[in-house]
């Protein structure tokens, strides 16, 4: 359930996304209808509709996780916040200048700054957050951790790439691509990520037992 509940904006963002690009006619009198006064320009390209459409959704889809939380008094993870406050931004530029390039680093911001969060937590205040994370659930040598938590690291920093390569080389006039890559290409790299580790943690787990 949580790894949906944390799916949540990006499903959304891909559906509206969809949807709204074979709706494009719609979105974009539905959009110019409602924000014209409020956008640089004072209308949004047709172009930039699905994009924007999504954009919304995904905003206020984050919001809702948060607002979900704090109704039900769990803790709201430091990477959510940031995932709303960077959303919030990026986003609301992306709607205002109805320009995708914004939104587009978003995920590379994202990513770089949980990156920022580990590696300043283990520098300046001694603190494996990955250790933390997982050591209810496992228990590994002092080394075995460090590696862990820098492999974590090394991994936000090069999705991070990735993103900016894919958004701005790959597919660089084609949001529909990136779009998908978003959804499915960062997922699935994610899983290759989990699978690695999980076959590291068990060689190691197994040297212990």
């Amino acid at each position: 359930m949580k790894f949906l509940f944390d799916l949540f904006p990006l499903i959304l963002f891909f559906g509206s996304y969809k949807y709204a690009g074979s709706n494009q006619e719609a979105a974009h009198a539905l959009l110019n209808g409602h924000l014209s006064g409020l956008v640089s320009g004072g209308a949004i390209p047709a172009s930039q509709a699905p994009i924007i459409v999504a954009t919304i959704v995904g905003i206020l889809a984050t919001a809702a996780q948060v607002l979900y939380l704090l109704a039900r008094r769990k803790k709201v993870d430091g990477a959510l916040w940031v995932s709303l406050v960077v959303f919030v931004v990026f986003g609301g530029m992306t709607i205002y200048f109805h320009d995708d390039n914004f939104i587009k680093w978003k995920p590379t911001i994202i990513y770089w700054a949980l990156a920022t969060a580990m590696l300043v937590a283990y520098r300046f205040f001694d603190k494996n957050l990955i250790r933390l994370a997982m050591e209810k659930q496992v228990q590994l040598p002092e080394h075995v951790w460090i590696r862990l938590h820098f492999m974590w690291i090394t991994f936000w920093l090069v999705l991070g790439f990735v993103n900016l390569f894919v958004a701005f080389v790959l597919f660089k006039a084609d949001n529909d691509a990136w779009v998908n890559f978003k959804a499915f290409g960062v997922t699935g790299l994610m899983l290759v990520f989990f699978i690695a580790q999980a076959f590291y943690l068990s060689k190691h787990i197994k040297d212990e037992a």
